[in-house]
């Protein structure tokens, strides 16, 4: 099968971090971020300008920008969500880079959501539009990202339909080609957790029948249900080598909306998660899975707590010999027992039993397709 080219946006450092402890020390951030860079991660988001009085998570945020050391070949990028957001950000690059300034129409299409997290309402937002996109084609921009959030649902409002997504995402291509500005990405934001992997697959299919000019699509999917990751695979598996996915997750799947109801418990895809079933599909991601586990070991001493991915804590397949797990290990009961995958018997040496009497061998001890014919 043919798959997309993948495109990582890393956003623990906004998304994970922007819910978390606001004593969370700057130096620990710190040092999250220069171990994140070196993991072959190439895409980090760092943080927004934002005003402290709403995320005040973010009130440190200038000052790490000044204090942290970038690695050359990675990334970082600002959350733009505004122009003076971006004319700051400017200030700011380097580190940070100022991406290619393409327009933006976005909307939630959860009015409750809506105003909760912008304090405006769907109307607004849209009466906004025209002046919106006037002023982009007076600066010469040509192209433009439109997305909705709440894509699939409400924990406020309930179910949305396919017709009530693409109700919104007509009217934002029509006032874009309207005014001679070409969409080129179309964004689905899962930002209350209702989307599944089912309904991911119908919509893209439709889109791609609708808009076969648009290539380039782009996930944020928070993860209160657990499917995140399944709804992603969906994604992968109806694009094809001429499109891209552009998808953003958090170490550890941590993170969340302060406005959708579930806090810290709505999360996002695990970028270990991610990274592991993407190899594991033939996609390269040029991320060391290894370094990547240190990293969330890493962010749960910072936040005190387990996070929510999985392959941290069981380790990612053994696909080499050398990694296969002993036969005649102790039974395995805790997590910590569990990261024997990176730590070897003294992870389980103090809480192992072994029930059996005799070391397990026999003629089957091998894979079913090395072990020889009887």
């Amino acid at each position: 099968m043919s798959w997309p080219t993948v495109i990582y946006n890393e956003e623990v450092m906004r998304e994970g971090f922007g819910i978390e402890d606001v004593d969370i020390p700057l130096s620990a951030k710190i040092d999250l971020l220069h171990a994140l860079s070196e993991t072959g991660l190439k895409r980090i988001t760092v943080g927004a300008f934002v005003s402290p009085r709403f995320v005040p998570q973010m009130a440190c945020f200038e000052e790490m920008l000044q204090k942290f050391h970038p690695k050359q070949g990675v990334t970082y990028l600002p959350y733009i969500h505004n122009q003076k957001a971006r004319k700051l950000a400017e200030q700011y690059s380097p580190p940070l880079t100022v991406e290619e300034d393409v327009f933006t129409l976005f909307i939630d299409i959860c009015d409750i959501h809506q105003r909760r997290n912008v304090n405006r309402s769907i109307e607004q937002m849209m009466q906004s539009w025209p002046e919106a996109v006037h002023d982009a084609k007076e600066r010469g921009i040509r192209e433009a990202r439109i997305g909705i959030g709440s894509a699939w649902g409400s924990n406020f409002m309930g179910k949305f339909s396919q017709a009530d997504r693409f109700f919104f995402l007509e009217g934002q291509i029509e006032l874009l080609n309207a005014a001679g500005i070409t969409p080129i990405e179309i964004g689905l934001h899962d930002s209350q957790s209702w989307c599944l992997p089912h309904e991911m697959e119908a919509d893209l299919l439709e889109i791609k029948r609708r808009w076969p000019e648009v290539k380039q699509f782009h996930f944020h999917m928070h993860n209160a249900r657990g499917m995140a990751l399944a709804s992603i695979y969906a994604a992968l598996r109806t694009m094809d080598e001429h499109d891209t996915a552009i998808i953003e997750g958090t170490l550890g799947g941590i993170g969340g909306g302060q406005y959708g109801g579930n806090g810290r418990a709505c999360g996002m895809v695990a970028t270990e998660d991610l990274v592991h079933m993407l190899e594991g599909m033939g996609i390269a991601t040029g991320v060391d899975l290894d370094k990547l586990i240190e990293c969330v070991w890493l962010l749960e001493r910072i936040i005190g707590r387990p996070a929510f991915g999985c392959v941290a804590k069981a380790g990612p397949r053994p696909a080499d010999p050398s990694a296969f797990y002993d036969p005649n290990m102790p039974a395995v009961e805790s997590l910590e027992a569990a990261k024997h995958f990176k730590w070897g018997p003294q992870a389980y040496e103090k809480e192992g039993y072994s029930p059996w009497k005799n070391p397990i061998s026999g003629p089957y001890f091998q894979a079913p397709h090395e072990a020889e014919p009887a």
